[in-house]
C-alpha cells in the first residue's frame, strides 16, 4: 500500500474560516475535467482514481508552468548567475501535496475534487514515491531544489531519470528481499520530455594528437544519447520555480535490422540494452567488475550531459566562455559528479579551443564541491586501468591536472618536504586508482562540509594534506531541510498550534518559531501538543498494524530509528540494548516500566551482508518480544518495510524519541535529526554530525547525549581496549551477546548471528560494545524523563522552537553568499 499524510491543511483552512475562492474552485474543476477529457481521453463517469490523480496533477502543473516560464525568462533577460546542482540522487518522494501547498491550492483543490465526487486525500496516496535516491544525500538535493525556488536563487538541478529507483524492500521471513521499484509504471505527469536537448556521450575509443600543435582528438568507440526530461519545482507561495533536468540514456541505433532479419533477436537489441542500462537502476550492485563499470558509466553519463548542456546554454546567451564563472556556479553534490572537473576541461580545450592555462582557472572558479562523508569506502576511487579503457581522454586530462598540481607543490616554499603521495590525485598504493575526492578538491574553488564537526574533521583527517596546500578552501554549510514539507505539510496540527502562538508568518520565516520557547512551560500549550502527537501516533499505529500485523499502544513512548542500515549508524547497538531492556523487564516485572515501542525502518544495500543481517536480527527479536505475554504490553518492536519519503512523513510527526546514535565522527551531518527535532521529538544521540549543533541550539538539558566523542573514538581505535575486557566491565552486555550468538532469537538456525557477534568481539570498530553501557544508561534517563510528562513536553516544545535555524532556506542563502556568489531573490520574509 502507499503511505500518505491526511491532507489537513485544507481542513484547517475551512475550520479557521480562511476563505476559499469559489471562482478558483470552479476554475480548478473545469481544468481537471478538461485534463481528463483531452489529456487522458476519459469521461468523468468512467474515470478511475488514478485518472483523477493524473488530471489533478496536470491541472496543478499548469499553474506551475506559468511561474516556471516567467522565472526562466527573467533569468535570461537579467543575465543573472545561475546555479547548476549536479547530484546522482534526487529523493523527491510524492510531489502533488507539496506542489499544492506551495501554490496555495490545497484547500481549493480539495474542494474542487470533493465537488467532483473525489476524495483528494485518497487519490494522493496513489502517487508513487519518486525514489531516485538512497537517503540523506538525495533528500537533501530535493530539499535544496525547493529551497532555491523559495529563496529566489536561479537554479537547475541535474541527475538521472532512472527507470527504476532504489529497490522496493520486502521483508520475507525477517530478511530483506529486493524487488524492482516501478515509479514510472503509470508515466510521470510532472515531466516534459525535451528531445531537442539530447547530447552524445562517448565511451572508450582512441585518442590521437593531430598535426596541429596541441590539438587532441578523442574518437569514442561507443556513443549513447542523453535525452532531457524537465520537471518544474515550485517555490513557496508560487513566487519562483527551478528546473530539475533528469537524463535518460538512449541508444544511437535502437535496433540492428540486419541481426534481426538473420534471426539474432538478442543481438538485434544488444546495443539498445547496453545503452539503456545506464539509466535503468539507481546504484547497481558494484561488487563485480561489470557493476563497477556500469556505475562509472552512470556518473560520467549524467555529468557529461549536464556540462554540455550548461556550456551550450552559456555560450548561446553570452557568446564567450571567458565569463563562465561569472554566470555559472556548478555544485558537485558529493564525488559522484567529480568527473565534471575533467569533462569541463575537455569541453573548453577540445571543443572550444581554449588553452590549458585559460581553461583551468575557469574550471576551478566555476566548480565547488560538497563532501558528505569521511568513510574511506565512500570516498570514491576508480582503477586507472578502467578509466583509461572507458574514458581515455579524461584519464589524460586527470594525469595532466595531477602533474601540474604536484609540480606546483614541489616548486612552492617548503614543497620539498611535502608528502606528494598523500596529495596526489592518483593513489599509487592500492593498484593505481583515481581519488575522486582529491580531483573534486583540486578542481574546485570551494569545498564544504555539512556540519561544523564534519568540516573540522575534513581539515584534520582525510583532507589534511590538501588543506595545508589550500588553506581556507574548506568551509562549512550545515545542512538544512525544507520546513514546508517537513513541518507545514507533514504536521499540520503542530503547524497550526505554532502559528497561533508565534504568528502566521512562520510559514515565510520559519526562524520566528523560536517564539514558542516562551510558552514551552505553558500547561495548556503542552496539552495541545500532546493531543496533536497522540493523533499522529494513532495514524502511524494503523499503518503499523496494516504493514506488520502488530497492534501497538499509541500511548507508549514511540522510539524511532529510521535511516539507511549501516554499521556506523548503529542499528545494531539499538537492537542489542532493546534485548537488554527485554531481559530487564522479564527479570523485574514488578517495576513500573514505561511502555515503549521500538520502530525501525531503512534499507540495506543489496551487497551489504552485515546490514542485511542486522535487519534480520531486528525482525527476529521482534518475533520473540512481541509474542511474549510477560512484556508485550510494555515493549514492542517493529520493522516497517520499504522506507521512503512518504512513510517518513507519517513516522516523524509521531515520534517521541529520535535515535541519532552513529559512531561519533562518522555521520557528516544528518537531516533526519533536524526533521525529528523540528517536530518535537527528543534526540538521543552521540556528539556527531549536526547533533552537536542541535544540542547547542536547544540546550544540553533538552537533548540526551551519550557515548564517546570523535576524539575519544579515534583514541580508542589507536589504542583499542581488548573487547573481552569491555564486555566483562559491562554487566548487561555478555548475556545479550551470548543470547544472540547462541540462537535464542533464531532457534531454527542457531548459528545465524554467530558471525555478527564474533565480528564485534574481534574488532569493535564502530564502538557498539564500547558505547553500550553509556547508551543503556541514557535510555534509562529517557524513561525518567518520560515519567515526568510536564518536563517531557517542555523539552519537546523547546526543540521545535529552536530548530527553525535548520532550514534549507538558511543553508541555501549561505551557499549563495559564500560559495556561489549568487544573491538570493527573497530574504527571510513574506
Amino acid at each position: 500500500m502507499g503511505f500518505c499524510r491526511v491532507n489537513e491543511t485544507s481542513l484547517k483552512a475551512q475550520a479557521t474560516g480562511t476563505p476559499i475562492s469559489a471562482g478558483l474552485v470552479e476554475q480548478l474543476k473545469a481544468e481537471i475535467v478538461r485534463k481528463l477529457a483531452y489529456s487522458l481521453g476519459k469521461n468523468p463517469t468512467v474515470a478511475q482514481a488514478h485518472d483523477w490523480l493524473t488530471a489533478g496533477i496536470l491541472a496543478a502543473r499548469d499553474h506551475m508552468v506559468d511561474v516556471w516560464h516567467r522565472t526562466t525568462r527573467e533569468s535570461y533577460e537579467t543575465g543573472r548567475k545561475r546555479v547548476y546542482y549536479l547530484s546522482l540522487e534526487f529523493l523527491i518522494g510524492r510531489s502533488f501535496a507539496d506542489a499544492l501547498n506551495n501554490l496555495g491550492l490545497t484547500g481549493p483543490m480539495a474542494q474542487a475534487m470533493r465537488e467532483l465526487g473525489v476524495d483528494l486525500n485518497a487519490i494522493e496516496t496513489l502517487e508513487p514515491d519518486a525514489a531516485l535516491g538512497n537517503g540523506g544525500l538525495g533528500r537533501l538535493a530535493a530539499c535544496y531544489m525547493e529551497a532555491m525556488a523559495s529563496t529566489g536563487v536561479p537554479a537547475l538541478g541535474y541527475g538521472i531519470r532512472y527507470d527504476h529507483g532504489l529497490f522496493k524492500q520486502r521483508i520475507d521471513g525477517g530478511k530483506q528481499v529486493e524487488v524492482p521499484e516501478d515509479w514510472l509504471s503509470f508515466r510521470n505527469p510532472w515531466e516534459f520530455e525535451r528531445r531537442e536537448s539530447a547530447y552524445k556521450i562517448g565511451f572508450g575509443g582512441t585518442v590521437v594528437s593531430t598535426d596541429t600543435a596541441g590539438e587532441v582528438v578523442w574518437t569514442p568507440g561507443e556513443t549513447v544519447f542523453a535525452v532531457a526530461y524537465d520537471t518544474p519545482i515550485i517555490g513557496w507561495r508560487g513566487r519562483d520555480a527551478t528546473t530539475l533536468r533528469l537524463w535518460r540514456a538512449r541508444a544511437m541505433h535502437p535496433l540492428s535490422l540486419d541481426a534481426f532479419n538473420q534471426g539474432d533477436l538478442v543481438g538485434a537489441v544488444a546495443e539498445r540494452n547496453r545503452a539503456e542500462a545506464i539509466s535503468k537502476v539507481l546504484y547497481p550492485n558494484d561488487s563485480t567488475p561489470a557493476g563497477q563499470e556500469l556505475r562509472l558509466r552512470q556518473e560520467f553519463f549524467f555529468t557529461s550531459a549536464s556540462l554540455q548542456d550548461l556550456v551550450r546554454r552559456h555560450y548561446r546567451q553570452f557568446g564567450t566562455l571567458t565569463t563562465l564563472p561569472d554566470k555559472v556556479a556548478i555544485q558537485l553534490n558529493d564525488t559522484h559528479p567529480a568527473l565534471a572537473v575533467a569533462e569541463l576541461m575537455r569541453l573548453l580545450i577540445d571543443q572550444h579551443g581554449l588553452q590549458w592555462e585559460e581553461a583551468w582557472p575557469l574550471t576551478q572558479a566555476a566548480i565547488s564541491y560538497t563532501n558528505h562523508t569521511l568513510l574511506p569506502e565512500a570516498l570514491e576511487t576508480w582503477p586507472v586501468a578502467l578509466m583509461e579503457r572507458l574514458l581515455p581522454r579524461h584519464m589524460q586530462i586527470i594525469f595532466g591536472i595531477n602533474a601540474r598540481f604536484l609540480d606546483g607543490v614541489r616548486r612552492a616554499p617548503g614543497g620539498d618536504t611535502a608528502d606528494l603521495s598523500k596529495l596526489s590525485i592518483i593513489d599509487e598504493s592500492h593498484g593505481r586508482r583515481v581519488r575522486m575526492a582529491h580531483l573534486a578538491f583540486v578542481g574546485s574553488h570551494a569545498v564544504n562540509g555539512v556540519s561544523a564537526l564534519h568540516s573540522n574533521l575534513m581539515q584534520e583527517t582525510v583532507f589534511a594534506p590538501l588543506n595545508a596546500i589550500f588553506p581556507g578552501r574548506i568551509t562549512n554549510v550545515t545542512n538544512g531541510i525544507t520546513p514546508r514539507r517537513w513541518l507545514l505539510g507533514a504536521n499540520p496540527g503542530l503547524t497550526q498550534l505554532v502559528s497561533e502562538v508565534c504568528g502566521e508568518d512562520i510559514s515565510d520565516d520559519i526562524e520566528k518559531i523560536r517564539g514558542l520557547a516562551a510558552h514551552a512551560g505553558d500547561a495548556s500549550v503542552q496539552e495541545r501538543a500532546a493531543a496533536i502527537r497522540g493523533e499522529n501516533k494513532r495514524k502511524l499505529a494503523q499503518i503499523i498494524r496494516q504493514e506488520t500485523g502488530v497492534v501497538v499502544d499509541p500511548s507508549a513512548l514511540f522510539d524511532v530509528q529510521i535511516k539507511r542500515i549501516h554499521e556506523y549508524k548503529r542499528q545494531l547497538l539499538n537492537i542489542l540494548e532493546t534485548i537488554a531492556l527485554y531481559d530487564a523487564m522479564r527479570s523485574e516485572p514488578y517495576r513500573d516500566w514505561a511502555p515503549r515501542l521500538k520502530i525501525f525502518a531503512g534499507k540495506a544495500a543489496s551487497n551489504y551482508g552485515t546490514a542485511k543481517s542486522i535487519i534480520n536480527l531486528i525482525n527476529d527479536v521482534a518475533a520473540v518480544v512481541n509474542n511474549d505475554i510477560t512484556t508485550r504490553d510494555r515493549l514492542k518492536v517493529v520493522f516497517l518495510p520499504n522506507y521512503n519519503v512518504s512513510l517518513a512523513e507519517v513516522i516523524i510527526p509521531a515520534a517521541d524519541l529520535s535515535e541519532q546514535i552513529s559512531t561519533a565522527g562518522m555521520e557528516a551531518s544528518g537531516t533526519g535529526n533536524m526533521k525529528f527535532a523540528l517536530n518535537g521529538a527528543i534526540t538521543i544521540g552521540t556528539l556527531d554530525g549536526a547533533n552537536i549543533e542541535i544540542g547547542e541550539r536547544v540546550g544540553e538539558k533538552n537533548i540526551v547525549i551519550f557515548g564517546k566523542t570523535a576524539e575519544q573514538v579515534e583514541e580508542a581505535r589507536r589504542n583499542p581496549r581488548p573487547t573481552h575486557e569491555v564486555i566483562e566491565a559491562t554487566p548487561h552486555l555478555e548475556g545479550v551477546l551470548d543470547a544472540v550468538a547462541g540462537g535464542s532469537y533464531s532457534p531454527r538456525e542457531p548459528g545465524r548471528y554467530a558471525g555478527l557477534v564474533d565480528g564485534l568481539r574481534t574488532n569493535d570498530w564502530f564502538m557498539v560494545l564500547n558505547d553500550f553501557e553509556s547508551y543503556r544508561l541514557a535510555q534509562r534517563r529517557v524513561d525518567a524523563l518520560w515519567a515526568d510528562q510536564s518536563t517531557w513536553w517542555k523539552m519537546s516544545l523547546t526543540n521545535t522552537a529552536h530548530c527553525g535555524w535548520f532550514s534549507a532556506d538558511r543553508a541555501i542563502r549561505e551557499y549563495a553568499e559564500r560559495i556561489w556568489h549568487v544573491p538570493a531573490g527573497y530574504a527571510a520574509k513574506a
